[in-house]
């Protein structure tokens, strides 16, 4: 069943969007994107002014159901929080968010009406244009630290403990054998065989890609298993010494899709995940998520040096190893691009996630 728009709320919102008094308006919906809790609504029209002037229109009507993400029980609603805090403050033309014009909560439910933003996004992105994306967030992070000590007090924002809580969750038991040789389970087929024919044995407390990783039925390269196999290995360390770096506002979905270039400045969309986190996070997702893997090297030697400068035109930081970057890659899509290798059954070295563990690894000892 079509969604259906209230007509009264629509009138409100398109008369303080065009700013002009609205007294009829046309609508058609189309989906942007779509799921089960989230849901992502393109309205296009035509508004009637009182003067009967029609003015062709276009808004995103966002609404997004509650769910818990493990450790941040509310981000399903910041969206909504961040919208009715100060945060918009520290936004400049050269990057902000779309501007909300109408928002609610009702029912374990938020809707949003917001700007829609028509630029240049996703894999269409140049370097340039990333360079410039990565450079505006570090002024914008700066900014907040140095300039809006205000800021620092909302509420809704996310902790420190994100990324530590997003790597844990490679390391914890979700399912047991018999649920994933079971017809419930999704795990495809010939992963079943392997479980059966103990190609794969489940460790104790981990999860099924940890122990995948440490099966003899694992056909992932030797140097590719054990960089990520090092990254567990060291893990408290490495978020030990984390924890010395600035503590930031993160996006946390920094990546192409969420990045859109217009009129010479970056609008930045999806901030459900904001919170605070460490220097470099962001930056971290930019290199590769989402990203042709020929473009890792050349993301990884442009867009650091530009977030980091960013930064420091408000802030003094320490000079900083960038090999933690890579870290930072590792632990947030190490697991994630063994996944994707590993769903696959055939071993094909044309595969994203085994050609981008093989670029991270180039990129990483080139650096040592």
């Amino acid at each position: 069943m079509a969604d259906i728009i209230k007509f009264d709320l629509l009138i409100i919102i398109l008369s303080k969007m065009l700013d002009k008094s609205i007294s009829n308006a046309s609508y058609q919906i189309k989906q942007l994107q779509g799921g089960t809790l989230g849901d992502v609504q393109l309205v296009t029209g035509l508004a009637q002014t009182i003067d009967n002037e029609k003015i062709p229109y276009k808004i995103v009507w966002k609404k997004q159901k509650k769910w818990e993400r493990p450790g941040d029980p509310e981000s399903w609603r910041r969206e909504f929080d961040l919208y009715q805090s100060n945060l918009h403050i520290a936004f400049t033309p050269a990057l902000r968010w779309p501007e909300c014009y109408h928002l609610e909560l009702s029912n374990d439910t938020i809707e949003l009406w917001m700007e829609y933003v028509d630029g240049v996004s996703g894999v269409d992105l140049s370097i340039e244009m990333l360079e410039q994306a990565a450079l505006e967030l570090g002024r914008f992070l700066g900014r907040i630290n140095q300039r809006h000590e205000d800021l620092k007090s909302i509420a809704c924002l996310g902790d420190t403990g994100f990324l530590q809580r997003e790597f844990n969750q490679w390391h914890m038991q979700s399912y047991t054998y018999d649920y994933l040789i079971s017809k419930q389970s999704r795990l495809p087929e010939f992963l079943k065989e392997m479980l059966k024919n103990s190609e794969i044995q489940l460790v104790d407390g981990k999860s099924f890609e940890y122990s995948y990783l440490r099966s003899k039925g694992c056909d992932i390269p030797e140097n590719l298993k054990k960089m990520i196999m090092d990254i567990d290995d060291r893990k408290e360390d490495i978020f030990k010494r984390l924890k010395n770096l600035p503590v930031v506002l993160c996006h946390r979905d920094f990546w192409n899709e969420n990045i859109i270039f217009t009129d010479g400045g970056v609008r930045l969309i999806d901030w459900d995940t904001a919170g605070w986190g460490y220097l470099g996070e962001d930056i971290a997702s930019l290199i590769v998520d989402g990203m042709d893997v020929d473009r890792f090297e050349e993301n990884y030697n442009r867009l650091i040096p530009a977030y980091l400068n960013g930064v420091m035109e408000y802030m003094d930081i320490p000079d900083i190893d960038e090999m933690y970057i890579l870290e930072m890659i590792l632990i947030k899509f190490g697991y994630r691009m063994m996944q994707e290798r590993m769903f696959s059954e055939t071993f094909d070295k044309k595969n994203w996630g085994m050609s981008a563990l093989q670029k991270i690894h180039e990129i990483m000892y080139s650096k040592n």
